[in-house]
């Protein structure tokens, strides 16, 4: 499977998730620049982490006007697969890949710890590996993290499977004192009603090195992989 990873003035997680895709898991990978149109070559596309022109505006509000995002928009047609990690999950809902909106954290802080989280499905190759693993463990670093939709978009969510990952403690329970933001239904991830694109607010490639002491991270690219 090639990768590739879209690097906007302000990207910092870019290099993180080259490391887990082109190093980690031996997978030809390469940059691509936001200038850049054309991306027929590639299987995934990882929009990562960071403050995309600054988070100026607000987050993701000028990313989505980049010339690679109209190249983004005919790759979610065609059905391949996207990944929008924390800057990268802001982005996709900009640009309306998915559903709803990233606000102000509750307390108004910037959060930078590790959470819990369940995993509510386990038949996308995104969750595939994760079969005996119910709750994974990642890192966080946000400010503006809080999901947030209207009534009908919820329930529209909830009734087709699209809440992939929730806040929750080390047993799976999600409630409310669980939730770091205060993202509506506790919600860190979401896919697509197709299931090829996921955006979520938690680093998973922050966890996929042994030698940081946290695994639960590298298992979604694992199984996007399928290995």
């Amino acid at each position: 499977m090639k990768f590739g990873i879209i690097v906007f003035p302000g990207s910092n997680c870019d290099r993180d998730v080259a490391y887990v895709t082109r190093d980690l898991l031996q997978q030809p990978t390469r940059m691509v620049w936001h200038q850049e149109t054309d991306i027929s070559d590639l299987d995934a596309v990882i929009i990562p982490g960071g403050f995309s022109y600054g988070d100026y505006l607000r987050c993701g509000a000028i990313a989505r006007f980049s010339p690679i995002m109209n190249s983004v928009l005919e790759h979610a047609k065609q059905g391949k697969y996207i990944l929008g990690i924390c800057n990268g999950f802001q982005i996709l809902t900009e640009v309306g890949l998915l559903p709803g909106a990233l606000i102000r954290n509750r307390n108004l802080h910037f959060i930078c710890d590790r959470v819990s989280l369940k995993i509510e499905r386990t038949d996308l190759p995104w969750t595939q590996n994760y079969q005996s693993q119910p709750v994974v463990n990642f890192p966080i670093a946000h400010g503006e993290g809080r999901y947030y939709a209207n009534s009908e978009t919820l329930k529209m969510l909830e009734n087709n499977g699209c809440i992939l990952f929730r806040y929750s403690n080390s047993e799976g329970n999600t409630n409310q004192k669980y939730n770091p933001n205060g993202s509506l239904h506790n919600i860190a991830g979401l896919v697509n009603q197709k299931g090829n694109i996921l955006g979520m607010m938690p680093h998973p490639e922050r966890a996929s090195d042994s030698a940081l002491g946290a695994t639960d991270g590298i298992h979604l690219f694992k199984g996007l992989v399928g290995i």
